[in-house]
């Protein structure tokens, strides 16, 4: 049986709130076009993609004693995700994601996620001594698991998100990663942020730009494109950055060349966004080959 993909950290219960435009800054009463309660979060979309593609997933988060927890754990019930959950005293963390119709979000952190001062990382420990690589999303929880990661050897991707390319939250996970992920949003310059990763010794950065595609740029210093996959329609584009992850993360340990991986990420971002879901119930692996 392969290795499993370690995940670690990322779940909460959303509230998606879709409207035809943000809104503005000032009093009103807004009528939603839709809204609904799901799954939501950076690891909870990676670890259902890669489940869906037919990796083994090991996935570690944080949830609370509550009925958004229950509902999480429901949300990610699947046959190849093993899921280890440290419960806190913390409830679930919660967001509340205002969606225009042109796919901009605003972000509500309702419900924080939680910050433990120690965790027993033990359990995890003994699956990722086996495991093929470690995902470690940028929560502040989940930089404890980065110096025994470390120790046992064990390859690191992270996503860096809307990283600005100074914010000190993301070094540890820069410093720890062999892969980045990042989108561009903050970054007027994304390719000099990229060559300054790869100049502190990476393996690859790829850089997203939403609609706009992604940019790569690896340690021998090649540079590859890959346009926007066109979907068939735009339900919600929560989870499409994950999913991208995803893809390319399946790919590449299949060793596929890294344009291959790159067009896989783009067709699993395509068909996130067609679905209400973090992962597209029309995601199976034989659509990356």
């Amino acid at each position: 049986m392969p290795k499993p993909i370690v995940v670690i950290g990322g779940a909460s219960w959303d509230t998606i709130i879709h409207l035809p435009t943000l809104p503005a800054p000032e009093p009103q009463t807004i009528w939603p076009d839709a809204s609904y309660r799901t799954l939501g979060s950076t690891g909870a979309g990676k670890s259902l993609n890669l489940a869906a593609l037919g990796n083994q997933v090991v996935f570690h988060t944080l949830l609370g004693q509550d009925a958004e927890a229950r509902q999480v754990q429901d949300a990610l019930a699947h046959p190849g995700l093993q899921l280890l959950v440290t419960e806190t005293a913390t409830p679930t963390e919660q967001h509340v994601n205002l969606m225009s119709a042109d796919g901009n979000r605003i972000s509500l952190f309702v419900q924080p996620p939680a910050e433990p001062d120690s965790l027993d990382w033990a359990p995890m420990q003994q699956l990722a001594d086996d495991c093929q690589l470690a995902v470690v999303n940028i929560l502040s929880y989940t930089r404890s698991a980065l110096p025994w990661l470390k120790t046992m050897d064990v390859p690191i991707w992270t996503d860096l998100h809307d990283y600005d390319g100074t914010n000190p939250h993301h070094q540890p996970f820069i410093d720890a990663a062999s892969v980045i992920f990042l989108s561009s949003d903050n970054l007027p310059d994304y390719r000099q942020t990229m060559a300054r990763l790869i100049n502190q010794g990476k393996e690859l950065v790829v850089c997203t730009h939403g609609a706009e595609g992604a940019t790569l740029l690896t340690a021998t210093g090649e540079w590859l494109e890959q346009a926007a996959m066109p979907a068939s329609q735009v339900l919600d584009t929560n989870g499409a950055g994950d999913a991208f992850f995803s893809g390319f993360l399946h790919r590449y340990l299949e060793g596929a060349t890294l344009q291959d991986c790159l067009r896989a990420a783009a067709i699993c971002g395509a068909l996130c966004v067609a679905s209400q879901s973090l992962v597209s119930s029309d995601l199976h692996p034989g659509q990356l080959a």
